[in-house]
């Protein structure tokens, strides 16, 4: 989980002028991101541009931003830097891809790709959360991961944030601009649906 305390200790080291501090800082988030960068990008984009690439580019738009977060630090250091990154990805979606699938909207979360999904109905399967404790077996994995494809756009990205990019709830809920007990909510919500539609196979889609 990303570590607010340690974040403002740099940051108050940064503000004091001290230039390695900005180093430490982004270091610190290096691997996170690039595990965000992975998860969602498409695989056709993967054969053309690394996650590392991506996490690169964020850190010298974030050098060249600091400034202005340190005078108006609205969001955690982490989900700030994400955005950045996030907005770097659609764009690279866009420009290599927007002739292989539809408009992109840059407000929008971009699509789950098959792996990721995948790797969460691992995660999920695992989690010992009831509906999901009595599911061991592969073909029932499988299950899952058919019904985290019907699952509503909100239900399917905090579980994304909580189980693949591995937020704690104060950081989830600063990525989707809601407070904490609604992220814990939804997050609760979410796996109940998950649940109940592998319960019920014929239930529908959360809106």
């Amino acid at each position: 989980m990303p570590n607010r305390r340690e974040d403002k200790r740099l940051l108050d080291r940064v503000k004091q002028g001290d230039r390695e501090a900005v180093g430490g800082l982004l270091d610190n988030h290096r691997s996170r991101l690039r595990r965000m960068v992975a998860v969602r990008m498409d695989p056709r984009l993967g054969t053309r541009v690394d996650p590392s690439d991506v996490v690169q580019e964020t850190f010298v738009v974030a050098v060249d931003r600091l400034g202005e977060y340190l005078a108006r630090p609205s969001l955690p250091f982490y989900v700030w830097l994400r955005q950045i990154a996030l907005t770097r990805l659609i764009d690279l979606h866009r420009r290599h891809l927007v002739a292989e699938r539809r408009k992109i909207d840059r407000e929008e979360p971009l699509e789950l790709p098959d792996a990721s999904a995948a790797e969460l109905a691992g995660q999920l399967a695992a989690s010992g959360v009831e509906p999901l404790r009595r599911i061991l077996r592969e073909e029932v994995r499988a299950r899952i991961h058919a019904t985290i494809a019907r699952l509503g756009r909100t239900d399917r990205e905090i579980l994304v944030l909580r189980h693949l990019e591995e937020l704690d709830l104060p950081h989830c809920a600063a990525v989707l601009g809601i407070s904490e007990e609604a992220a814990r909510k939804r997050y609760l919500r979410a796996l109940a649906h998950i649940g109940r539609m592998l319960q019920d196979p014929g239930s529908g889609e959360r809106p």
